[in-house]
């Protein structure tokens, strides 16, 4: 019975880390697509304005997060108001979201955890 148990956890454990996780290459082909680029720089540590968040190597589930709030746009009780994020991230899917998120997760970034 253990050994049923303990098989079933790892199935389960595979199946929700499978349908969460993003495919990186995809994940670099939306970004170009959707020119994610164009405000927070190629290497997506160099915004081209130092109010835009820097992207490389932030927790893929905090970028989910915030991509889908920003879809949600202000009408949500939980979602994010800005006009051009708004814009940016409502044609995207859910696999758009996972994908971008999973790709910028993998970049080397300058983000830093304070101690």
């Amino acid at each position: 019975m253990k050994k049923m148990i303990a098989l079933l956890a790892a199935l389960l454990a595979s199946v929700s880390l499978s349908a969460v996780a993003g495919d990186i290459e995809a994940g670099k082909a939306a970004a170009a697509k959707y020119n994610c680029a164009s405000c927070h720089g190629a290497d997506f540590n160099s915004p081209v304005d130092p109010s835009y968040p820097k992207l490389a190597g932030q927790h893929a589930d905090y970028l989910e997060h915030a991509l889908k709030a920003y879809q949600r746009g202000t009408t949500a009780s939980n979602g994010r108001g800005n006009a051009i994020m708004g814009g940016m991230a409502k044609p995207l899917s859910k696999k758009d979201i996972a994908d971008i998120s999973a790709y910028l997760a993998s970049l080397p970034g300058s983000l830093v955890v304070r101690k």
